[in-house]
């Protein structure tokens, strides 16, 4: 369903058999399970400042300000940034279904202002430093028993800048080795809400011979990288170790070294925005981020 929960609220319903109508369209859409649960705990806290009877026609912006104001200075359990920022979020979805749904003639969320938090810088690899992660990888491919499973992973990422859970999500039949032109690997998402993330990323000619030796070795069947999140996570901290790097080597590392290479080499910024599967909204933080990295690196 998508917007037949509302069918049954009206602006006399009360709180929280709306929310409990929002949790089902949520699910519905595919949303994460911690996104579900977060949203709904957040909008849930509306009911320990309003009376549970009040009627949605009667909650006013000038209501949500002041449960705001609540959870950051009247609570008793601290609320960071980040959080309150991610609670303003949620109410203004919650309320903005409403409307949509006609359960509400005016969205008293709209006008509530949103507490934007940057997170901090993130920490990339210098060349010196991705030079040395490689190259403490291909010792493992060129070993008395040879292991190509953590250089194809590493330099998956770095080429890609894909994400952890895009990078356990590739499947065999994801990679095409046979494009004319350049190999590449589709990432794809099973819900239709992340549809649009869903791209085609063009992969390495010096990649492909790892990736032939990875397969010759390990035989995967299904997914590129049939083990858990934790264990290719201990892969990368190993070639970490190995190289002697005093960082720690990470998912998250490689995806912001990735973009930063792309970015120093002047690559057009909607197509890193497009490489990276983000929305223009995401693309304005991260493109902020890029430029103090930028400075940084020169």
């Amino acid at each position: 369903m998508s917007e037949s929960p509302t069918a049954h609220i009206t602006n006399e319903t009360s709180l929280i058999p709306a929310i409990n109508a929002w949790e089902y369209y949520l699910n519905d859409q595919g949303r994460s399970p911690n996104t579900v649960k977060a949203f709904l705990s957040d909008v849930r806290l509306l009911t320990q400042v309003l009376p549970p009877d009040r009627p949605l026609g009667e909650i006013t912006t000038l209501d949500l300000n002041a449960f705001l104001h609540w959870l950051e200075h009247e609570r008793p359990v601290p609320c960071s940034p980040k959080t309150l920022a991610r609670r303003v979020t949620a109410l203004k979805s919650f309320f903005r279904w409403l409307q949509k749904g006609g359960a509400l003639l005016v969205d008293p969320a709209e006008k509530v202002v949103q507490h934007s938090v940057l997170s901090p810088i993130p920490e990339v690899l210098t060349e010196t430093e991705i030079e040395a992660v490689l190259l403490a990888a291909d010792r493992s491919r060129r070993a008395t028993h040879p292991d190509a499973r953590s250089y194809t992973l590493l330099s998956l990422l770095l080429a890609t800048g894909i994400k952890k859970s895009e990078c356990l999500g590739i499947h065999l039949n994801h990679i095409d080795m046979q494009s004319p032109g350049e190999p590449y690997v589709f990432i794809r998402y099973a819900s239709p809400a992340n549809r649009y993330k869903e791209r085609k990323l063009t992969l390495p000619e010096d990649w492909l011979p790892a990736y032939e030796e990875y397969l010759a070795q390990y035989n995967p069947v299904d997914r590129l990288f049939p083990w858990s999140p934790r264990r290719l996570e201990y892969l990368l901290e190993d070639i970490g170790k190995e190289a002697a790097l005093p960082k720690h080597l990470s998912f998250d590392m490689c995806r912001w070294t990735c973009v930063l290479q792309d970015f120093l080499n002047n690559v057009e910024p909607e197509k890193i925005r497009q490489k990276l599967g983000i929305s223009k909204i995401q693309w304005r933080e991260i493109n902020l981020k890029l430029r103090q990295l930028a400075g940084r690196a020169g």
